[in-house]
């Protein structure tokens, strides 16, 4: 995997990045071939600053832009006494990808999971995104899960 990195540092999103993160949040979405409703995108963003509310949002900076984004939350589970943490969501700016800037923004979630004593941390890829999966592979397992769906 590349080396080459991009010096940027990654935090909790703030509320007045909406103008920034907005435009990644669609470009992610594009590239999923989705289009999530702007009451989806405005309840998303809200529960980022919800007391309570266990999902969050931390972005990548080059200086004061924003060039990438996670979505991570915790949530129970069966198989453990500890929740798990589920990484939903990472975007990066594609001009800038290849500089260890995704394996950056999971980093971040890695420490905030354990910090929440998490007994897991994982996440999902469509299995044509080979660019992704090239950094899942480097930095990740693959547990042999195959996800099903059923519409409600």
């Amino acid at each position: 995997m590349n080396n080459n990195k991009l010096a940027v540092s990654v935090s909790p999103v703030k509320e007045d990045d909406y103008a920034q993160w907005l435009p990644h949040w669609l470009s992610y979405q594009q590239f999923y071939k989705v289009q999530l409703s702007e009451e989806i995108t405005l309840t998303t963003w809200k529960r980022f600053f919800e007391a309570g509310t266990p999902v969050y949002c931390a972005v990548a900076r080059e200086g004061q832009k924003i060039v990438g984004f996670v979505h991570y939350l915790f949530h129970a589970s069966t198989w453990a006494i500890n929740d798990y943490c589920y990484l939903e969501d990472l975007f990066v700016t594609p001009e800038i990808r290849g500089k260890n800037i995704g394996k950056q923004l999971i980093e971040y979630v890695q420490q905030q999971a354990q910090q929440h004593q998490s007994a897991r941390l994982y996440w999902h890829t469509q299995e044509t995104n080979l660019t992704a999966q090239r950094l899942y592979n480097w930095i990740g397992e693959k547990p042999g899960m195959i996800e099903y769906r059923m519409p409600l």
